[in-house]
């Protein structure tokens, strides 16, 4: 279970959305949730690997490289 508190503007704009489409406020809720949970799992891993490759610990390749590897034109 999952409560939360929207802006009132937020709130009234999926209010609007639910009665225009005859779908629950949760569903889009939930949708939105699932949509952007993928988005922000990536800026996450991102950001990591940019503080490990910064402090040493890890390594880029060349995007050339990369693309010789598996085998993409450019």
């Amino acid at each position: 279970m999952l409560a939360l508190r929207l802006p009132p503007e937020i709130e009234t704009r999926l209010d609007e959305l639910a009665k225009r489409t005859g779908r629950s406020k949760s569903y889009y809720a939930r949708e939105a949730i699932i949509e952007y949970i993928g988005d922000l799992e990536d800026l996450y891993l991102a950001e990591e690997r940019l503080i490990a490759n910064r402090a040493g610990k890890s390594q880029s390749i060349p995007l050339e490289e990369v693309m010789k590897r598996y085998d993409v034109e450019g």
